[in-house]
């Protein structure tokens, strides 16, 4: 993937989020499993917890099924803060490491300060109706990657529509997401993916929460550009994310897995492979003397079989070699070639 949105293979995004716990040495861990997987980016995310959650906001279900029940969502998201300084370091440890950094930014103040250290922004899907947010970062001039889960149709559009708004020629890709953890693979509604490519023609991808790495390679299958996937060191880690994020060795079989199905999705064009060439031969059939006959003779149906290999003149072209004479010997079960007749 470039800045103008060009993929020249799937672009596969290692949500780390926020599975370092706070602790920026676990964060340097998850670049390493990301990087060791094959990922082209690890992503985190950016914010100052008194910016983007009140006090009194309540958990979401899961969140509460594997987080302290007692504390508040503020509580929570303040424990798995990174700061600014943090990123600055896990963004030269990438660099070192050869893979993209990525953060979703969830308030104005992270905007600014990642518009230096990402290559594209990516917009969680919690800010599709936080217009003024979408506005504000289309007008960074950046690429932007935007999940869509909880969203209606007319909600992506309106999301749209104020991004182009700013800017008409900015690089946007829509994610199809489902924003529950795990979603049920009944809930996932894949072909929404399509629903949405169709809808505002612009590339297409796929922020998947279920469990197991199936349905991300079906995605890719239907056509996503990008693939966003949670990722932990350890799902028995505390932590609201971890229970619905593939361990290390389940993402580089994720990986592994798209980078077979995109080479299995090839051009397009029916053709045979260069592999088929020499079974085509053994496989096919040719037209073949059912006797031997002699140079001069006039080939008569009685003379002539249907059989493996494909070396000689096609089984299509029967009706024209019958009634045609032979200029040489033809042996019986050898297939009939066009010199035997000039």
């Amino acid at each position: 993937m470039n800045g103008k949105f060009t993929f020249d293979r799937v672009f596969i995004i290692a949500e780390a989020g926020v599975n370092h716990n706070g602790d920026i040495r676990l964060a340097y861990k998850l670049v390493d499993a990301a990087k060791e997987a094959g990922a082209d980016a690890v992503k985190f995310q950016t914010f100052k917890a008194e910016n983007v959650v009140s006090k009194i906001a309540e958990k979401a279900e899961y969140q509460r099924e594997t987080t302290n029940s007692e504390e508040s969502q503020y509580e929570m998201i303040k424990k798995l803060e990174l700061s600014f300084e943090d990123f600055v370091k896990i963004k030269d440890y990438c660099d070192k490491k050869g893979i993209i950094f990525l953060s979703t930014p969830f308030d104005y103040e992270s905007v600014d300060f990642l518009e230096n250290f990402v290559p594209v922004y990516k917009i969680g899907s919690g800010e599709i109706t936080n217009l003024p947010f979408l506005e504000y970062i289309a007008k960074k001039g950046k690429p932007i990657i935007l999940s869509t889960g909880m969203s209606t149709l007319g909600e992506v559009e309106e999301a749209v529509k104020t991004i182009i708004n700013v800017n008409s020629s900015l690089p946007l890709v829509l994610l199809h997401c489902v924003s529950s953890y795990p979603a049920k693979y009944e809930d996932v509604n894949l072909k929404v993916m399509l629903t949405l490519k169709e809808a505002f023609e612009l590339p297409v991808g796929y922020s998947d929460h279920t469990l197991g790495i199936e349905i991300p390679i079906a995605a890719v299958a239907l056509g996503a550009k990008i693939i966003e996937k949670h990722f932990t060191l350890d799902r028995g880690l505390p932590g609201p994310d971890h229970k619905a994020s593939l361990e290390p060795d389940e993402l580089k079989k994720m990986v592994k897995a798209i980078r077979n199905v995109e080479k299995a999705l090839g051009s397009g064009v029916k053709k045979p492979a260069q592999s088929e060439l020499k079974v085509m031969k053994v496989a096919r059939r040719s037209i073949v003397a059912a006797g031997d006959i002699r140079a001069g003779e006039v080939v008569k149906e009685s003379d002539i079989f249907i059989k493996r290999p494909g070396t000689g003149i096609p089984p299509k072209f029967k009706e024209i070699i019958i009634g045609m004479r032979l200029t040489r010997d033809v042996k019986k079960d050898n297939p009939f070639n066009w010199e035997d007749f000039k």
